[in-house]
């Protein structure tokens, strides 16, 4: 699995991923193919497409066959067996949570080195890590509330494992890292996980463990590639960009599924009205917004998008036909997605990739898997990696 075969790919196929949906009513392609077949697509055939691998691949690959020829990330066996855990040490965490905790663990090395949880929450991988390796652990995490809860179950649990109250960003952050060391992150957000690369790479951390997630919530505009392959490479990512990597989920319930197509329409409905009466052609975006809105009425939600874009709708305005104009929309939207979802995981393989080469450029004997399926969490990528040892 190469750096640069990901980038050749997400760089031939740029005009089908790199755009943002909504600002565009036309194709912004020119593949008359593609486009016809898209074209037929209704909102029940798109959600099969996107929701299963199998179908993707057989609707895309006439279109982009190099995207199917990538190779996968592969789920290696866990070295360590980890033997089922009490309940009174699990209690409190959600099913999906504590499968994707106890994949993570049996991944770790087993050693007697102390483990350090970067942006550690209430410290549930630390605590179950520590149960199971019989390790010391230091839980990073900047709630103090988060804190003292996870002291206090580690302390009833007489387990040792230490909280510290931390800005994980801060610079007094590095010096929580120290060689002889295990630093572990279960799904930190996108700068908070590239601190603990930068800074564990620094201070030649011993064992490196990482699941990446929220690849976008960076503080730059843009992306700054960490490796060197990847810096000449460099794509521009905008935030946007990054957000596709992290657009895969499993299947939802049928009323969240509901709500998230209302919002759609109701926000495409909101778009049309408010390019009619303002004769604006840019698509404007709105904040996101509880998914409470979405079980009342339209009118009600359009007030709301009018006041934050300070303008007001007239007294009369033709709800049913601005309905109507946003579910045509929502559904264009749709088709366009279904295209960009076919790089979402390409884009989030060299995004991991860069990572390793990163590590692996500082001196590190770094490997890239799956720790657990995909249903269990798409945010599956494992790296782990080990300093190699001055000869």
């Amino acid at each position: 699995m190469q750096l640069n075969d990901f980038y050749q790919v997400l760089q031939e196929y740029r005009e089908f991923w790199q755009f943002k949906p909504f600002a565009y009513q036309q194709w912004p392609w020119q593949h008359t193919d593609l486009t016809a077949s898209l074209a037929r697509l209704q909102l029940p055939e798109i959600e099969l497409i996107d929701s299963d691998k199998e179908r993707q691949r057989q609707f895309f690959s006439p279109y982009f066959p190099a995207v199917f020829s990538l190779p996968e990330l592969s789920q290696i066996p866990a070295p360590v067996e980890t033997p089922p855990l009490p309940f009174w040490l699990t209690n409190g965490i959600g099913g999906r949570k504590l499968a994707q905790i106890e994949a993570f663990i049996s991944h770790l090395p087993q050693s007697q080195l102390p483990l350090l949880e970067w942006c550690a929450g209430k410290g549930h991988l630390g605590r179950l890590a520590s149960f199971v390796q019989q390790r010391q652990v230091v839980s990073a995490e900047w709630q103090q509330n988060l804190c003292e809860q996870g002291q206090k179950l580690a302390q009833q649990w007489q387990l040792p494992q230490q909280f510290v109250p931390i800005d994980v960003l801060s610079a007094a952050a590095a010096q929580l890292l120290q060689p002889n060391q295990h630093a572990v992150a279960l799904h930190a957000c996108g700068q908070l996980h590239l601190s603990l690369l930068q800074q564990a790479v620094a201070r030649e951390t011993e064992f490196i463990s990482l699941a990446p997630c929220c690849y976008h919530l960076i503080h730059d505009s843009h992306y700054q590639p960490l490796s060197t392959q990847a810096q000449k490479q460099n794509l521009h990512l905008a935030k946007f960009d990054l957000q596709l990597a992290v657009q895969g989920q499993v299947t939802a319930g049928q009323r969240i599924t509901q709500l998230r197509h209302t919002e759609m329409q109701w926000r495409m409905a909101y778009h049309a009205l408010y390019q009619d009466l303002q004769q604006q052609v840019n698509y404007r975006p709105l904040a996101s917004v509880g998914k409470h809105w979405f079980s009342g009425e339209f009118a009600d939600f359009a007030q709301w998008a009018a006041a934050q874009h300070q303008w007001q709708l007239p007294a009369k305005v033709d709800w049913p036909f601005y309905l109507d104009r946003g579910r045509q929309l929502a559904l264009h939207v749709a088709r366009l997605d279904l295209v960009r979802h076919v790089f979402r995981r390409p884009l989030e393989l060299w995004l991991l990739l860069d990572r390793l080469e990163f590590l692996r450029e500082h001196g590190y004997q770094a490997e890239l898997s799956a720790f657990c399926d995909y249903q269990t969490t798409p945010r599956n990528g494992l790296i782990t990696a080990q300093k190699i040892a001055a000869s």
